[in-house]
C-alpha cells in the first residue's frame, strides 16, 4: 500500500491547507506537460509520481477518505517492513522502470510464512472481484441448468401424466399401427 503521507511528504497530522499545498508542489513539479519534451523514461516517471501525488492528495483531502485510510493503515494490515511498504494484495511490482511504484521501493511483504500466510493468500484470492464474479457466474448457470433439466421433468409429467417411457413408447406404437390399418 501506498503510505500518501509519505508521497505528498506531509506528516499524519498536517491540516487539509499543508495537504492541499504539498500536492500544489509535487503536481507542478511531476506534470506530464511539464515534461512533455523529456525523454521517455523520464516522462514515465513523472507521469507515474503525479498519479501517486495525485491519487494521495484525493484521499486526504477527503475527511472520509482519510480516516478510512488511516483506519487500514493503523490496522496493521499494511505494515512498514525494511524501507518498503507491504501490499497484502500483492499487486503492486517493486523497483524497476516499468514498475507501478517506480521510484519509492513498493514490494509484496515476503517475510509471512506458514499456514498464516497460506490462509492469507488463500483468504485474498476468495475475496478477489474476479473470483466473486466468477462464483457467481457458476451459481447462476448451475441454476440455469438445474431449472431447465427439472422443466423438462416437469413437461414429460404434466403431458403423460402416470406414464413411464416406455409405456408412453407402446402407446404411440399403437396409435402409429391403429392409423396405418384404418
Amino acid at each position: 500500500m501506498v503510505d500518501h503521507y509519505q508521497v505528498l511528504g506531509v506528516k499524519r497530522s498536517a491540516t487539509k491547507q499543508e495537504v492541499k499545498d504539498a500536492f500544489r508542489k509535487l503536481a507542478v513539479k511531476y506534470h506530464p506537460d511539464k515534461h512533455a519534451q523529456s525523454p521517455e523514461h523520464v516522462r514515465r516517471n513523472a507521469t507515474v509520481r503525479f498519479k501517486l501525488v495525485s491519487e494521495a492528495y484525493e484521499v486526504l483531502n477527503d475527511d472520509r477518505k482519510r480516516a478510512s485510510y488511516n483506519a487500514v493503515s493503523d490496522s496493521g494490515l499494511f505494515r512498514r517492513t525494511g524501507g518498503s511498504y507491504s501490499n497484502p494484495y500483492g499487486n503492486r511490482s517493486s523497483g524497476g522502470a516499468g514498475a507501478y511504484g517506480y521510484g519509492y521501493g513498493y514490494s509484496r511483504n515476503r517475510q509471512a510464512s506458514g499456514f498464516s500466510s497460506g490462509f492469507d493468500s488463500t483468504f485474498r484470492y476468495l475475496t478477489t472481484r474476479a473470483f466473486l464474479l466468477n462464483l457467481a457466474l457458476a451459481g447462476g448457470m448451475y441454476f440455469a441448468f438445474t431449472a431447465i433439466d427439472t422443466s423438462g421433468e416437469t413437461l414429460w409429467k404434466m403431458r403423460n401424466s402416470g406414464k413411464s417411457f416406455e409405456e408412453a413408447m407402446e402407446s404411440i406404437e399403437k396409435t402409429k399401427t391403429h392409423k396405418d390399418e384404418g
